[in-house]
């Protein structure tokens, strides 16, 4: 078939005005258009069309030839099961030729063509290809050996680790292919020195032997190329740089003078692209620890640096726009970043200081910088992951906001070392008369917040006023970076040592970010909403007293904004409800927050993305305001369940169709909305009862689909609604539990799959709760021995994460309290574990009830107790203030153990620690 095939003239007519017909932007058009390329997709020889196009129809336009190209592609990428072996052999016999053509258009869109191919077969199922495109780099016609150099440098971009382990006739091809790409470095044609450098910069990371081989002459190749009259070629330089820091530093050391001069010059080359490259490497120098002592004698120099390329530039201010006062201007949608969400967790009060939750993000430096510069995140902590995402170069991640993170990074490693250094430079921007140096000024102050703090504190008394006054500044970007400096010093200024303190810099410095939240710029509305919900955090229930003028302008703002800062406002009102908590269920709060919010809520459709962050305000919401939002209660439980029940059966539906024609619904609608369900249940406790029995459909049986989805974050959340409802409608609940039970037994796992700990944290959690409704039940026995196998496991893993060894101590606890009996004979094998996991939590009702479990099983088992005896003590007197019932259970577990050891006593009381034997004396007389 690859050298007999013919096209069938009119399908080949057919697709080229198909082709033609996709540069009109009309929506109608393109439907229709990509409606008829489905269908024809399935055609065994449809790929072949398309290459026949790409490469012999010189007839038509490069924009239709580039076209069936792309479109190859993606048939490669997204439905190689349709493509025939025949097929196969005709495209690849077609394409290898067509990267001489003529054209850079088409020979780019050859280039993925065949990048794509040797990522679907790989190297070693193609090795003809791989060894053609060899053969090509070293032709006398350009165009082919600039195709060759270019599809190499893409298929390292995207399947390096396929190049380093496959073997061809017992040769490794990077064996040839290293020695070409760092000859091709000093090639005449500077698009051949980019794409080699660019082949080589994908295997320094990953400690390629092959390169690792050559890396001495890599980085004589790099110096040779570093003063490059092309700035691509130099900023793959300064990539490679960057790269060999991260892992081989040792070869960069011995010379790192001159290579800091050499990056010190780049960081400031004319060219952006360059600049940022060569920014990176500061990042990277100061990321690695092991490099701290040959980073410091640099610092001088590379300060001032780092603060010059903290200025914005001519481009950042043409893509940023004016200073005008843009809030009633309607926002773009492509203006509008997507927003994930994950499941809830519940919020045990000993987990709230907890730090592991399971998963991990991007570098914190990075993510924060990266959040105050956009302004469009809503928190200090956020990931920076939807730029990507983003058309808006602004919002890409450029060299202002990498000067500002190399900048954090160092003030956490120097701190006033750095400061020392810092300090003239700051006074001069901070106080200049051109507002960017004022405005990078400001920026650095706040990069420098964490790091620096120590030496900035006796600064602040001046520094704060000063940003406070700053916040009235005629520039918007000023007003902008001021609210994200101000909030990153607000743990500071909410710091009321005195109630001077507090009048003179934490109401001024609230009231100013509450001006910026009405703004009339949108950006500054933006920054000022995120550095106030920043405030808000730090300041908890010192916001009380102000809680009347602060819902007035959150209430307000609700009438200013436009779409894009209304999901910053939400985020804003639910940070200062999980604030303030209880203190919000006044009738005056209720009445003034709760009608904006029911207002959006009734003009959103339930497929809107909107609904969700509004969704997600009003769990905070609920849970704070408690009883006083019964009024509002039944409109927004039926919606949930709806929104539950609709998207569930929507995603089942989808499920039964062909998997290229499924489309299944976001997952977040159902996240959200079984997360509101737990904010009403938490919030009503028992006068959620009525809801639930009287809601159409029944959500119980929907819990019981969700509890099971393959999303782990529906999962998530479903086991946290589990617990909810357990606690306030036990009596609903129980009639579904022997269909459950097993189901979340599943879910307690020693060592779960990072995206499922949280699962497994919240299926733990939940059958703590269940285990107290049920109490003495027999029903409950069933499942004791199973739960017991499955949650020890989990408390004794050392892999597991915090959270959950302490989620699985006062489960077992819990389950001890209720049935002992069962639960006794285990003791021997848990309470060391046990007992560590939970001594270091602060006092509070759950853990009361895992402990008053623990002395129930002490005393079916007291055997069992022996062996860790010494870790129970530790733990009782880790105790603060047990509740009455608690401390008499220990006084008589611990004087029963006394009585029982008689003369012994003392020698057992004197090989404890002295703080331990001390605490045992003062609170029980031992």
């Amino acid at each position: 078939m690859a050298s007999t095939w013919q096209p069938q003239q009119e399908g080949l007519a057919e697709l080229l005005q198909l082709f033609r017909d996709s540069q009109v932007s009309e929506s109608e058009v393109q439907e229709r258009i990509a409606s008829r390329l489905d269908a024809v997709s399935r055609i065994p020889d449809y790929a072949n069309y398309l290459v026949l196009i790409l490469t012999s129809m010189t007839n038509e336009e490069l924009s239709t030839r580039s076209v069936a190209g792309l479109i190859l592609k993606n048939h490669i990428l997204f439905h190689n099961d349709l493509i025939s072996p025949e097929s196969y052999e005709y495209v690849k016999q077609a394409i290898i030729p067509a990267l001489s053509l003529p054209e850079d258009m088409l020979r780019r869109t050859v280039t993925q063509v065949v990048s794509m191919l040797m990522a679907i077969l790989t190297p070693q199922a193609w090795p003809e290809g791989l060894s053609k495109l060899g053969e090509l780099m070293g032709s006398q016609n350009f165009e082919e050996a600039e195709g060759a150099f270019s599809t190499f440098a893409k298929i390292c971009e995207d399947i390096p680790r396929d190049l380093e382990s496959c073997e061809i006739n017992g040769v490794k091809p990077l064996d040839v292919l290293i020695p070409k790409f760092l000859e091709a470095t000093q090639h005449p044609d500077s698009r051949i020195r980019m794409h080699s450098l660019n082949c080589l910069n994908q295997f320094v990371t990953s400690g390629s032997p092959v390169l690792q081989d050559h890396i001495d002459t890599f980085i004589a190749a790099l110096f040779k190329r570093a003063s490059d009259e092309v700035p691509n070629v130099r900023r793959f330089v300064c990539q490679a740089l960057v790269l060999i820091l991260g892992s081989r530093p040792d070869k960069l050391v011995p010379e790192m003078d001159n290579v800091v001069e050499y990056m010190l010059y780049s960081t400031q080359d004319k060219n952006d692209d360059v600049a940022l490259e060569a920014c990176e490497f500061w990042l990277q120098f100061a990321e690695e620890p092991l490099l701290k002592d040959n980073l410091r004698p640099y610092l001088p120099k590379i300060a001032p640096v780092l603060l010059k390329g903290m200025v914005y530039n001519e481009m950042d201010l043409l893509m940023l726009g004016g200073d005008e006062d843009d809030a009633a201007v309607p926002d773009r949608a492509e203006d509008i970043k997507p927003r994930h969400y994950g499941g809830g967790a519940h919020k045990n009060e000993h987990l709230e200081d907890s730090a592991d939750g399971g998963a991990s993000g991007q570098g914190k430096s990075r993510a924060a910088i990266e959040a105050g510069l956009d302004d469009d995140e809503d928190d200090f902590d956020d990931l920076d992951d939807d730029d990507d995402e983003d058309d808006d170069a602004i919002s890409d991640w450029n060299l202002r906001k990498c000067s500002a993170a190399a900048l954090d990074v160092m003030a956490i490693n120097f701190g006033d070392e750095l400061l020392e250094i810092l300090l003239p430079y700051l006074k001069e921007r901070l106080f200049s008369q051109d507002w960017l140096q004022r405005e990078s000024g400001i920026l650095a102050l706040g990069a420098i917040a964490e790091g620096c703090i120590n030496g900035v504190q006796p600064h602040l008394p001046t520094l704060v006023p000063f940003l406070i006054n700053s916040l009235k500044d005629p520039k918007p970007l000023v007003r902008s970076i001021t609210c994200w400096t101000l909030g990153r010093y607000s743990s500071w200024c909410v710091a009321a040592e005195t109630p001077e303190h507090q009048q003179q810099y934490f109401v001024p410095a609230m009231e100013g970010l509450l001006s910026m939240v009405l703004d009339n710029n949108k950006r500054v509305q933006e920054a000022g909403c995120s550095a106030f919900a920043t405030l808000e955090e730090e300041a908890g229930r010192t916001l009380e007293p102000f809680l009347e003028p602060v819902l007035k302008t959150l209430v307000f703002a609700f009438e200013k904004y436009q779409q894009k800062n209304l999901l910053i406002l939400y985020d804003a009102l639910g940070t200062l409800a999980d604030s303030v908590g209880s203190a919000l269920n006044q009738p005056e709060y209720v009445n003034t927050i709760m009608p904006p919010l029911i207002a959006k809520w009734q003009s959103l459709h339930d497929t809107d993305p909107d609904l969700i962050p509004l969704l997600e305000c009003l769990s905070s919401v609920t849970i704070a305001v408690g009883p006083g939002f019964l009024p509002y209660s039944p409109p927004v439980y039926q919606r949930c369940v709806t929104l539950v029940h609709d998207n569930l059966a929507a995603a089942e539906a989808e499920m039964q169709k062909a998997p290229e024609d499924q489309d299944i619904p976001d997952r977040t609608f159902i996240i959200v909305a079984l997360d509101l369900l737990s904010g009403l249940t938490q919030g009503l406790n028992t006068l959620v009862r009525d809801l639930v029995a009287g809601s159409q459909p029944s959500l119980l049986p929907l819990l019981g689909h969700c509890i099971t989805n393959v999303e782990a974050p529906v999962r998530q959340s479903a086991y946290a609604l589990l617990g909810d409802l357990a606690i306030s409608c036990f009596d609903l609940l129980k009639p579904y539990l022997p269909a459950l039970m097993p189901k979340l037994i599943e879910q307690i796992e020693p060592e779960p799959k990072i995206e499922n700990v949280s699962v497994c944290n919240n299926a733990a959690w939940a059958t703590g709760e269940i285990a107290l409704q049920y109490g003495s039940d027999p029903e409950l026995t069933q499942w004791v021995e199973q739960l017991i196998n499955r949650l020890v496991p989990v408390l004794l893993s050392t892999k597991s994460v915090k959270s959950l060894s302490e989620n699985a101590a006062v489960t077992i606890g819990r389950l001890g309290l209720v049935q002992p009996q069962l639960v006794a004979p285990h003791l021997e094998v848990f309470i060391e574990g046990w007992c560590q996991a939970l001594w270091d939590i602060k006092d509070n009702d759950e853990k009361d009830s895992a402990f008053r479990g623990l002395c129930e099983m002490i005393q079916v088992n007291p055997n069992g107790a022996a062996k860790g005896f010494v870790y129970f003590c530790n733990a009782v007197v880790r105790w603060t203030t047990p509740s009455a019932e608690l401390n008499e259970m220990f006084r008589k577990i611990l004087t029963g153990f006394r009585d029982m050891a008689g003369a012994q006593w003392d020698v057992q009381k004197a090989q404890f620690p002295p703080v331990i034997a001390q605490r045992l004396a003062d609170r029980y007389g031992l």
